[in-house]
């Protein structure tokens, strides 16, 4: 998640199917409020894919009140999207997902604490009780597939927060050995230090780089360490030349693709709602970018999703 978030309200028991928030209906970088209009759908894709890195439970756009979940799953589905991960990456996001995932059968689940909740924690002095919960969430079904999103943040999170978000990584990162679950990796702007803890905890056997934002060098040092790079809609935006670099550069089968939904929208629809039916303007860009037929790229994706979380569902 790389956005900030309306404050989310209470969750007692086990969460409805509604979303457990809202996204700010106001750019955080200029004060004015977003277009908040949904896309039209592209063309569909023509082998499915998995959308390896959503948030379904924060809502946008002008329709929240209308759209139902169901209608966001079909949607994705209707353009070659059958099936998503959905990542809930604070306490009411991994409440709700593990609920959802029971009642979607296209639907797995990922629970953490996101990088920049753990600081926020340490000060309320609720870190430990809260990666408790989360330990007992990821443990309590099949369905979760994976641990993350979780790792650093320098860009949102200071200095004074680095200390609470390394101790809360470390503990994802045993959490995902012991439960045998896939670790999703959140790195802003924090490439070394998520390389050195990662070696220092040992990588395990399933390991996403989500949303990967580094350039070829870095690339090269997830992979050495064994794990796929996801790719989200910042490889279609005009200023991402090196990752598009890192992207040509990176073995077929160690790629994945992603929304962070609803950041992150493609071009040319930057700054709208983002959903997991817009995964083929992401595609098209790859495909171009890797030199390889869409279908081929699709195939593969498709094939190392399923690896990369632990089998289909």
């Amino acid at each position: 998640m790389t956005g900030p978030a309306d404050p989310p309200p209470a969750v007692p028991g086990i969460p409805g199917p509604g979303p457990s928030r809202r996204r700010a209906a106001t750019d955080e970088r200029t004060g004015r409020r977003r277009d908040r209009s949904r896309p039209p759908l592209p063309d569909p894709l023509p082998h499915p894919v998995v959308d390896s890195h959503c948030h379904l439970d924060i809502a946008d756009g002008d329709d929240d009140d209308h759209v139902a979940l169901d209608e966001l799953l079909g949607a994705a589905a209707s353009v070659g999207v059958p099936r998503v991960v959905q990542i809930g990456c604070d306490l009411p996001g991994a409440r709700w997902s593990v609920a959802q995932v029971e009642r979607h059968p296209a639907v797995v689940a990922g629970v953490s604490l996101h990088p920049n909740e753990a600081p926020r924690l340490e000060a309320a002095g609720q870190l430990d009780e809260a990666l408790a919960e989360i330990a007992e969430i990821a443990g309590s079904s099949t369905r979760v597939r994976a641990v993350g999103e979780t790792g650093l943040d320098f860009f949102r999170t200071g200095p004074e927060g680095r200390a609470a978000q390394e101790r809360s990584f470390r503990t994802h990162i045993r959490l995902a050995h012991q439960l045998a679950k896939t670790l999703v990796i959140h790195d802003r702007d924090a490439h070394d230090d998520v390389l050195r803890v990662l070696d220092e905890e040992g990588v395990p056997d399933r390991t996403v780089m989500h949303c990967f934002s580094g350039g070829a060098d870095f690339a090269a040092a997830c992979l050495d360490r064994g794990a796929y790079l996801s790719f989200a809609g910042t490889v279609t935006f005009a200023n991402a030349a090196p990752l598009r670099t890192a992207l040509a550069r990176t073995p077929l089968d160690r790629v994945l693709v992603e929304t962070d939904a609803p950041y992150l929208t493609p071009a040319p629809f930057r700054g709208r709602p983002n959903a997991s039916y817009l995964i083929p303007c992401t595609l098209r860009v790859m495909a171009d970018t890797l030199g390889h037929d869409l279908a081929e790229v699709c195939a593969a994706i498709d094939a190392n999703t399923d690896l990369a979380f632990g089998g289909s569902w």
